[in-house]
């Protein structure tokens, strides 16, 4: 057990989407616990009720995993922070109902974390990267940034799906189910492998910005017709999609002379994806940092180190203000811990 007197430890709560998740850290970035419990449908993609029902069973045990593996008590906790948007309204706010209830009973302060900050941060602390370009990719986000002035300035989004979102629909449409440990993500990577001849599919990039429903309808036309093997299929859904994302982190790079490209986000595991942005970087003398794979996933961990960031500037929140966010974007957010290099 640790000096029972300090309080120098943040407990973080994750549940924008399917997975509720308790991370706890110390002031200085020690991550001591990030425990994940996720919500997977029967069918189909995330309902939004039902994984709220799932972040509101497991609360109670997740939390006491996380205060078990990080071997502090509660009453050592000297900030909750929680994840106040954008994401799914049902999750968001099962979540914020258990960190204010946890805030109120310690008598300690609240901290409404920005979900996809906390992505860029948690791979920043994790890998040392100081002023990345930022690839984020997830199943509900897919936005290339870069700080400047003051906040994360967006370069490129998508205009429509997120890639994590595209893949899981054509896996899902191609008869895969997700398993523990397996994402569909992982399953299109798997197949991707053993492709060997690539179909053109739509590649829409414009200006810099990106549009993946396009790319997913004609490549559910070619599953459907059954004239492909599913391994090329996946090869050229992987190839188009990355050569997108690609392009458009390319281009942020050069414009901003960054000295590193930061790949963060559930998509991030994605090996092919790695080795495309590596390259680039290497071809404009940047350090690539890819986010640890246990962090790439959405995690009480980011949040946690993000609400020790934000508490130390005095960003708190009063629990009867703390309404959760559904669409707060990335450029909104102050971030006055980072400095411009």
């Amino acid at each position: 057990m640790r000096h029972e007197n300090v309080k120098n430890y943040c407990l973080g709560i994750e549940s924008t989407a399917d997975d509720f998740s308790v991370g706890i850290a110390t002031f200085e970035g020690e991550i001591l616990a990030n425990v994940i419990s996720a919500y997977v449908p029967e069918a189909g993609g995330i309902h939004p009720r039902e994984a709220a029902q799932h972040h509101s069973q497991v609360a109670e045990k997740v939390v006491a995993e996380a205060f078990e593996k990080a071997e502090i008590s509660p009453k050592q906790i000297g900030v909750i922070a929680f994840s106040q948007g954008p994401g799914l309204g049902p999750c968001l706010r099962t979540g914020a109902t258990v960190a204010r209830a946890i805030a109120t009973y310690l008598n300690v302060p609240l901290v409404g974390v920005n979900h996809c900050v906390a992505h860029i941060e948690i791979g920043k602390l994790a890998t040392q990267a100081r002023d990345p370009v930022t690839l984020y990719v997830s199943g509900g986000n897919t936005i290339v940034s870069a700080f400047d002035a003051g906040r994360y300035r967006v370069f490129g989004e998508t205009l429509d799906i997120a890639v994590g979102n595209c893949l899981d629909v054509f896996a899902r449409e191609a008869g895969y189910r997700q398993k523990e440990g397996m994402p569909f993500g992982a399953i299109i990577e798997k197949l991707a492998d053993k492709g060997r001849r690539y179909i053109p599919l739509p590649y829409s990039v414009k200006g810099m910005d990106m549009s993946f429903s396009g790319l997913l309808t004609a490549a559910l036309k070619l599953l459907r017709q059954g004239k492909h093997r599913i391994e090329d299929l996946c090869y050229s859904l992987q190839e188009t999609v990355f050569s997108m994302l690609t392009e458009v982190t390319e281009r942020a790079l050069a414009h901003t002379e960054k000295p590193e490209v930061l790949l963060t986000g559930g998509v991030a595991a994605n090996k092919r994806l790695q080795s495309m942005l590596q390259s680039i970087a290497e071809e404009h003398g940047a350090r690539f940092c890819v986010v640890p794979k246990q962090y790439a996933l959405d995690n009480g961990a980011m949040i946690a180190w993000t609400g020790v960031l934000a508490y130390k500037h005095g960003l708190t929140v009063p629990v009867e203000k703390s309404f959760v966010r559904l669409k707060w974007r990335l450029e909104e957010v102050e971030v006055p811990w980072v400095q411009q290099t």
